[in-house]
C-alpha cells in the first residue's frame, strides 16, 4: 500500500500544479476613462491567442457607468468557468451577442462556445469543424466552416454553413458553399458568404473569388457572385448594399474593397470597388470605419492605413481616424469596433502576436482617450446592450 501511494502522490501533485497553471486569475484594470451612461453597458473582447497555444481568452469592458471611471476586466472566462478544460481553447475567431447569449467561435478547437451574456458563464458548446464566423436570424445561428482540419494534407473539401438552433444548440441543417468561407451577412431571407479559398491559395491552386448566396428558407446555395480573390469580410449597410473585402494574393494583386448592390431585377451584383486594402471594418450609419494592412514585396513590410468611407456615395471621406501620436504607435492593428450611439471607437493592437496586446479608445473626433493591456492578439469585440442585441 505504501508503494502504491508513492506512485499516486506525484500524479496528484502534477494535477494540482497543472490546475494552478491553467486557471489564470482575472485582472481588474482602471482605465481612467470617464463613464457615460447609455444603452450600451459593456463590451466583450475575444483574444485569439497564437495558433497552437490554447491561449484564447475573453476580456470585458464595463461601460455601465456604475463607477466614475471605466474598468477593464482581463481574462474573465477562466474565473467564471474554472472547471472548463483548457479554458476557451485554440484561436478565438469571432465574438457575437444574440439575445441573452454570448457566442464565441473557437476555430482550431472546432467548437462554438455559448455563454450567458450577462456574466460569461458557460451554457454549452456546438461542435463545428474549423469554424470561422457566426451570424443570426429568427432564432438560428449560422456558422461558416472550412470543414477540413486546420493542419491538412494540402487538399480540402468545399466549405459549409451550419444552421444551429440558438436555444437547443443543436445543428439543424447545413449548406455547401465555396472553399474556406469566412464572414457572412444577411439581407432579407438570404445569407451571403465570403469565400476565401485560403488553403487553395497557399498550395498554389488559386484563391476563391466568389460570394455565395443562400436561401434561408431552403438552406440551398442559389447563386455565386464573382468578386475578387481571397475574400474575407462581408457586411451589410442600411441601403441594402454589401461591402466585401478582398485580400488579394499577397504578391502582384493587392487588397481591395467592393460593394454589391441589386440590379433592376433585384439580383445582387457587383456595383464597384475601391483600390483600398481593408483588413477590418465597422459600419455605423453612412460611415464605414476601416483600417488596412498591406504587405509589399518591394519594401518587405506592411503599410497601414486608416479612414472612413461614405457608404452612400462610395467615396473615401478621410484617410485618417486620428491625428493623435498613439495611433501611429500601434504595431499591428487587428480589430476595430465603433460605438453605434456615440461614435467613439476602439482599435486593437496585436503587437508581436505572442504576448499581451492593447485596446485603445478614441473619442468621436479622434482624440486619444486611454489604452489598456489585453490578452494575446485582441481581435473581435461585441457591445452588450441593456436589452440584448441591437440590430
Amino acid at each position: 500500500m505504501k508503494r502504491l501511494w508513492l506512485y499516486i502522490w506525484p500524479l496528484l501533485m502534477l494535477a494540482s500544479c497543472r490546475d494552478d497553471v491553467m486557471v489564470v486569475p482575472m485582472e481588474d484594470i482602471n482605465t481612467g476613462g470617464k463613464t457615460v451612461k447609455s444603452e450600451i453597458i459593456g463590451m466583450y473582447l475575444l483574444n485569439e491567442g497564437n495558433m497552437g497555444s490554447n491561449k484564447s481568452t475573453l476580456d470585458y469592458l464595463d461601460l455601465s457607468g456604475n463607477d466614475e471611471t471605466v474598468h477593464y476586466y482581463r481574462n474573465i472566462y477562466s474565473e467564471r468557468n474554472p472547471t472548463t478544460v483548457m479554458m476557451l481553447g485554440d484561436v478565438g475567431n469571432d465574438c457575437q451577442i444574440y439575445g441573452s447569449r454570448l457566442w464565441l467561435v473557437i476555430n482550431c478547437s472546432n467548437k462554438v462556445e455559448v455563454a450567458r451574456a450577462e456574466d460569461a458563464v458557460r451554457i454549452g458548446k456546438v461542435d463545428i469543424p474549423n469554424c470561422r464566423n457566426v451570424t443570426f436570424k429568427d432564432g438560428f445561428a449560422y456558422v461558416s466552416s472550412y470543414v477540413s482540419p486546420v493542419y491538412g494534407d494540402g487538399t480540402s473539401p468545399l466549405g459549409m454553413v451550419y444552421r444551429v438552433d440558438t436555444l437547443s444548440l443543436q445543428k439543424t441543417d447545413s449548406c455547401t458553399v465555396g472553399y474556406q468561407p469566412e464572414e457572412m451577412a444577411i439581407l432579407g431571407n438570404h445569407l451571403f458568404v465570403a469565400n476565401s479559398g485560403g488553403y487553395q491559395g497557399m498550395t498554389g491552386q488559386g484563391y476563391e473569388s466568389t460570394v455565395s448566396m443562400i436561401d434561408l428558407k431552403t438552406m440551398q446555395e442559389t447563386d455565386k457572385i464573382e468578386v475578387a480573390p481571397n475574400l474575407h469580410h462581408v457586411k451589410a449597410d442600411r441601403y441594402g448594399q454589401l461591402w466585401v473585402t478582398a485580400r488579394g494574393n499577397y504578391t502582384n494583386e493587392t487588397g481591395s474593397l467592393w460593394w454589391l448592390t441589386k440590379d433592376a431585377n433585384g439580383k445582387m451584383q457587383v456595383g464597384g470597388h475601391l483600390d483600398q486594402a481593408v483588413s477590418d471594418l465597422c459600419i455605423v450609419g453612412d460611415s464605414l470605419y476601416f483600417y488596412g494592412s498591406q504587405w509589399s514585396e518591394v519594401t518587405m513590410k506592411n503599410t497601414v492605413t486608416y479612414g472612413i468611407i461614405n457608404v452612400r456615395t462610395h467615396q473615401i471621406v478621410t484617410n485618417s481616424l486620428s491625428t493623435a501620436p498613439e495611433i501611429q504607435k500601434i504595431r499591428m492593428p487587428y480589430g476595430i469596433i465603433v460605438n453605434p450611439i456615440h461614435r467613439d471607437f476602439y482599435l486593437m493592437d496585436a503587437k508581436n502576436y505572442v504576448s499581451s496586446g492593447e485596446l485603445l479608445h478614441f473619442l468621436p473626433d479622434g482624440t486619444f482617450d486611454w489604452k489598456v493591456k489585453t490578452g494575446d492578439i485582441p481581435a473581435h469585440a461585441a457591445f452588450r446592450f441593456k436589452l440584448g442585441i441591437r440590430n
